[in-house]
């Protein structure tokens, strides 16, 4: 018969045991959608738990797709510019509160952020190519296609309506933060607490930490001149971060450097930067973000910025200036 010491120590024992948190899983996946590839890192203590809820993410990807490409002739978004011109087209709660955020930041920048920069991308050979030179009066008749202000959002009837024929959505600029951003709440709502989640490596979300890191997901920023170097590093812990490149899509011309980054304003690429990051909560707004701070500049961005976000910015100087503004 067991002393009674000898049982609270066995008791003891068994109750530490217990209490021993479960070995942590990861596991990494990825899907190629909307033009990117779209990855994942999760990490918990239940594999059958990870995989559906990676499954899960990357269906909602796929949804996404089905609703914002303009490369599919069958998605929302290719009804609303096929349609616009000529009457009211009526949309779901999601897409208009996704236009109604990309005119708010339109709003925001001037105008230097602007969805309807399709006829610009297709003019410059950026849309499903590497790019070409157009001659200046195609340029100036795509620009008159080309205005946040032609984008006629009806809220009582959700309609989407353009002012004149020719305005044409492109989803490029805020497509891939969105989905990000839907892929964290999925994974959420399937009980995951600890994930990477990235879009083609430039717009990325960390949800909480991994297991080894309880300071976050560590994030780089490239060297906007050598892939192979990093520039700047940091921690994402329920934050985004997003990257926007002069590097990552143009072409020489005549002996000048024309990226995919286009001012809508002027309707030629937007000179003066080599990349700009943006943190942020949402990876939607870090996305959007960075293409007005690339185009208009540290100055703007420092007066601009919301308090709660951070940019960091490579300028296109004789020597690569790279730096936080705040």
């Amino acid at each position: 018969m067991l002393e009674l010491g000898a049982l609270l120590l066995l008791v003891g024992q068994a109750a530490g045991l217990a209490a021993q948190p479960a070995e942590l899983l990861r596991l990494e996946a990825s899907v190629d959608a909307m033009g990117s590839t779209y990855s994942v890192v999760l990490y918990g203590v239940e594999r059958a738990r990870l995989e559906s809820a990676v499954d899960a993410a990357f269906d909602e990807v796929r949804r996404l797709d089905r609703m914002l490409s303009n490369y599919r002739q069958d998605s929302e978004l290719s009804e609303v510019n096929r349609y616009a011109a000529e009457r009211p087209v009526k949309v779901t709660p999601e897409l208009f509160g996704l236009l109604s955020a990309c005119v708010e930041y339109s709003r925001r920048s001037d105008g230097a952020f602007d969805i309807s920069v399709g006829p610009l991308m297709k003019v410059w050979g950026f849309y499903k190519g590497s790019g070409r030179l157009p001659g200046k009066a195609e340029v100036a008749r795509a620009l008159k296609q080309v205005g946040y202000r032609k984008i006629l959002l009806d809220a009582e009837t959700r309609t989407v309506r353009f002012a004149q024929a020719g305005v044409e959505l492109d989803p490029g600029g805020i497509g891939k933060g969105y989905a990000v951003d839907r892929m964290v709440e999925v994974l959420k709502e399937n009980g995951i607490t600890s994930a990477l989640i990235s879009a083609g490596g430039s717009s990325i979300y960390g949800l909480g930490a991994p297991g080894s890191q309880p300071q976050g997901w560590e994030a780089k920023i490239r060297h906007p001149r050598d892939a192979r170097k990093t520039i700047e590093q940091l921690y994402l812990k329920n934050q985004s971060l997003s990257t926007s490149g002069s590097y990552e899509k143009f072409f020489v011309a005549e002996g000048k450097t024309y990226s995919h980054i286009m001012d809508p304003r002027t309707g030629f690429p937007a000179p003066g930067m080599w990349s700009v990051s943006v943190l942020a909560p949402k990876t939607l707004d870090s996305e959007a973000w960075t293409k007005p701070c690339f185009i208009l500049g540290r100055a703007w961005a420092a007066q601009q910025t919301p308090a709660n976000w951070r940019v960091f910015l490579c300028e296109d100087k004789t020597e690569t200036a790279c730096a936080w503004l705040q």
